[in-house]
């Protein structure tokens, strides 16, 4: 998986996803919109045959994009690490 970035100024970071699905950015996005210092964050694919999925956000006041969309991914991973923790307990009993 590539990621490039495409616009990064003050407020806003817009990035491609290389192979990236609807799955992944949803999940991103979803958890981008819980920080209270984002002021927009979506995602579009332009192309259906072409899985590069395009990332945007835009922060209210002097806050970076950057820092939102790597809080983000850690709280996607530290959920699936819960979910593998548990997922794998139930199986074992």
């Amino acid at each position: 998986m590539k990621i490039k970035v495409l616009k990064k100024s003050g407020n806003e970071l817009k990035i491609e996803i290389e192979g990236g699905t609807h799955g992944l950015c949803n999940l991103l996005q979803k958890r981008l919109l819980e920080d209270k210092t984002v002021d927009f964050a979506g995602y579009d694919v332009p192309h259906p045959l072409v899985s590069n999925p395009i990332i945007y956000v835009r922060m209210n006041g002097n806050a970076k994009p950057e820092d939102a969309l790597i809080r983000a991914v850690e709280k996607v991973r530290a959920a699936n690490n819960t979910f593998s923790e548990e997922l794998t307990h139930v199986l074992k009993a």
